[in-house]
């Protein structure tokens, strides 16, 4: 079995700061790649952040210069220190992990989100 968990999310003014964690855990023999996700009320999921296991990253257009990505590969643990955070940013926060498994299968597992809310 394999658990994948955010934690990290709350409420925080708008210029300040958070940072996500995302550890998988359970019968894991590598994980590949590792993804953050959100989805604001009414609108599609969409792609934040994405690390490869040798640290290739690439971010949205929307938080390019705000959002790192970052994982330890020995702890199977994401992260997401967001930066500079706007009212645009509310939403769920999801991780997506990528990863193999003991019994030798690749497959793709989500945590069941954080919510993050930017206000006054």
């Amino acid at each position: 079995q394999v658990q994948v968990v955010e934690s990290g999310g709350g409420l925080v003014q708008p210029g300040g700061s958070l940072r996500l964690s995302c550890a998988a855990s359970g019968s894991i023999f590598t994980v590949y790649t590792m993804g953050w996700y959100r989805q604001a009320p009414g609108k599609q999921r969409e792609l934040v952040a994405h690390i490869t296991r040798g640290g290739s990253t690439n971010y949205a257009d929307s938080v390019k210069g705000r959002f790192t990505i970052s994982r330890d590969n020995a702890k199977n643990t994401g992260y997401l220190q967001m930066n500079s955070l706007e009212p645009e940013d509310t939403a769920v926060y999801y991780c997506n992990a990528v990863l193999r498994v003991l019994a030798g299968t690749t497959a793709n597992y989500w945590g069941q989100g954080t919510q993050v809310t930017v206000a006054s």
